[in-house]
């Protein structure tokens, strides 16, 4: 039995639905029920509450809540330990690997650095899911608006994360191992946005917002460190940051899907 923590989230839902395609039994852990599996509620912030969820599971998908400040990552895995499960897979971000500096991917690199040599670390980049917040404006007919219009990232369509997930939690040889998932190609926020009107059939217009523009925006559901780190990362990304990474494609035998392919998929959310 593999337990999912997030499981009600956009890299939580397809992968359940990966594991019970795959035949696997599988614990839902999130505030909201799945459909289709068993289903828990519990606390990461409150160890205790995770023991009787991890009875007689084999592999853990753990996701932490926030950057992972509030999660005490040792009791985590003691009851991880204590239940006897042999595999933790941890959802990560790329930037624990290349900003482990930064105040607001420090407890994700400690917790990485918890669950050491007996776990697999996932490191995505930016979700393609980040989109989502455009929604709004695309269906009213407003333009776009987001800083650094024309700095590419490889952004990754969170499915592709899932089927990543689906095949280390069940496979074999990926102990200590670290993945850095992305895309298959650097887009612009101007190209995204391109995407989507492509995908919903009428142009979508862009606006580039100042950074103090988008600092004010994204204050007001981030905290300031958060906010300056992933300014950081939009704006200046590093080298690693800007890195085709093979690691999806060796994993699952295909190319990375492109932001495109997602938008078409969900071109239903940017309609009016």
């Amino acid at each position: 039995m593999i337990v999912v923590t997030g499981a009600s989230g956009n890299v939580g839902r397809p992968l359940i639905q990966a594991l019970v395609r795959a035949g696997e039994q599988v614990t839902a852990v999130s505030r909201h029920a799945v459909p289709g599996v068993r289903h828990r509620s519990a606390d990461l912030t409150e160890p205790g509450s995770l023991r009787s969820v991890l009875s007689g599971a084999s592999a853990l998908f753990l996701l932490v809540p926030g950057a992972g400040a509030d999660v005490d990552i040792d009791d985590i895995l003691d009851a991880v330990k204590a239940n006897g499960v042999g595999r933790v897979v941890l959802l990560s971000s790329q930037a624990a690997g290349t900003r482990p500096e930064s105040v607001s991917h420090a407890p994700l690199r400690r917790i990485e650095e918890a669950v050491g040599d007996g776990g697999t670390i996932l490191r995505p980049g930016g979700f393609a899911s980040n989109a989502m917040a455009w929604a709004g404006a695309v269906r009213s007919g407003r333009p776009v608006a987001a800083p650094f219009g024309d700095v590419g990232l490889p952004v990754i369509d969170p499915a592709d994360i899932a089927e990543v997930a689906a095949v280390v939690l069940r496979g074999e040889g990926h102990a200590g191992r670290v993945y850095e998932l992305t895309g298959p190609a650097l887009s612009t926020p101007r190209q995204r946005v391109r995407d989507i009107g492509a995908a919903i059939g009428r142009p979508v217009n862009f606006v580039e917002q100042s950074p103090a523009e988008a600092r004010a925006e994204m204050s007001r559901f981030m905290p300031p460190d958060v906010v300056t780190g992933t300014l950081d990362i939009l704006g200046s990304p590093r080298l690693g940051e800007l890195r085709i990474s093979p690691d999806v494609r060796d994993l699952l035998g295909r190319e990375p899907q492109r932001f495109a392919d997602w938008a078409t998929r969900h071109a239903d959310a940017f309609r009016s």
